[in-house]
């Protein structure tokens, strides 16, 4: 929105820093700091207040996990009303990849918001059932994944990218638009899964959206692309602005997140987050890459199903709990152990994702 302050001032002044989209961002990421540390306290409060009991403990989880009884949920509306101010105040608004990150971001949210709601309401950690949610899901990312056909060049429109091999592009046609609801909603569920203790997700979600946000930057200049040899995307730049206002809200609930936890961010955030991480991907080309600067969600993702495909098939279990978190939980390690742990493996992936823009 205030991009357009840039155009009225005709070439000189300082709103004519507004032009730059890496000056955007860094606007971007203090409104949203700035948001997180205003409303943050206000909306614990509330939800405390609301929810009383706050979000329900599973009763075959770890030990540990009793103390954190009462801990209200939903905090991930804090990062949704971040991210969301922060994009539309800086974010130019004449910009498709913009409104579908951010339509599959308050879509998935809302659809957390409601399961929520749903178990804080029953007192139990069932909420919607996980057809229904899947379903809604599905349909948001198709709707996402025919914004991106439209918008993207017809040269890459239905293509799939390959990291290393420059100039490799796979038609995937018409199953395109699968393998996009694929990525989105896998993308949404698994970071949903990751968040199981303090500070897990919110931390891993911030690094890859700084690496996917450098990724949308380099990939939305034709300068860059030319340098790396990657595939250009333009206007995709824009999403570095709404990557920003991602880590400034995730670092303001880090604030009321960390351990031990004030607020959890419950399934409001992490569908959200998943899903808008996803969207990027697939809007930049990059969705084999985000299957590496994401690994640690699709491990935590694979450890449920493998978990469950070999209990189902032989009454056993693989991990002592899944996801695998709570197996390392039960091995003995510490809360702060496994979170900082899963923090280092997230920042080595996303470093090795990153490299790929320039190994050809």
């Amino acid at each position: 929105m205030l991009f357009w302050l840039a155009e009225l001032s005709d070439g000189g002044g300082p709103f004519n820093l507004l032009r730059y989209i890496t000056v955007r961002a860094g606007l971007a990421f203090f409104t949203a700091l700035v948001f997180g540390f205003l409303f943050g306290r206000p909306l614990i409060d509330l939800l405390r207040k609301r929810q009383g009991r706050g979000q329900p403990i599973r009763s075959d989880g770890p030990e540990s996990h009793r103390a954190k009884a009462g801990t209200p949920t939903m905090g991930g509306v804090l990062i949704l009303g971040a991210v969301t101010v922060a994009t539309l105040l800086f974010a130019r608004l004449d910009n498709p990849y913009v409104w579908l990150v951010l339509g599959v971001t308050i879509s998935f949210g809302a659809i957390g918001f409601v399961d929520d709601f749903a178990k804080v309401s029953a007192g139990d950690t069932k909420g919607v059932p996980g057809r229904v949610r899947l379903a809604l899901g599905f349909l948001i990312a198709a709707v996402a994944a025919m914004v991106a056909l439209w918008a993207h060049p017809a040269e890459l429109s239905a293509q799939l990218a390959f990291p290393v091999f420059k100039d490799v592009l796979l038609d995937m046609a018409w199953i395109y638009v699968p393998f996009v609801m694929l990525v989105v909603v896998g993308s949404a569920n698994a970071v949903n899964l990751t968040d199981g203790l303090d500070g897990l997700a919110i931390m891993p979600v911030m690094i890859a959206a700084f690496t996917l946000g450098v990724i949308a930057y380099a990939v939305g200049r034709v300068d860059f692309t030319d340098y790396l040899d990657v595939h250009y995307v333009p206007g995709t730049g824009e999403l570095l602005i709404f990557c920003a206002g991602l880590i400034g809200g995730g670092l303001g609930f880090l604030w009321y997140n960390a351990p031990p936890a004030a607020v959890f961010m419950g399934d409001t955030g992490s569908l959200a987050l998943g899903g808008a991480l996803g969207a990027i991907a697939v809007v930049t080309k990059h969705e084999l890459v985000w299957a590496v600067i994401g690994g640690l969600f699709v491990v935590e993702a694979l450890s449920v199903i493998v978990q469950v495909a070999y209990f189902k098939t032989t009454g056993r279990r693989v991990f002592l709990m899944a996801p695998i978190h709570h197996h390392f939980e039960k091995k003995g390690w510490a809360e702060p152990q496994v979170v900082i742990r899963f923090w280092i493996i997230a920042l080595i992936l996303a470093l090795i994702g990153l490299a790929t823009l320039k190994v050809r």
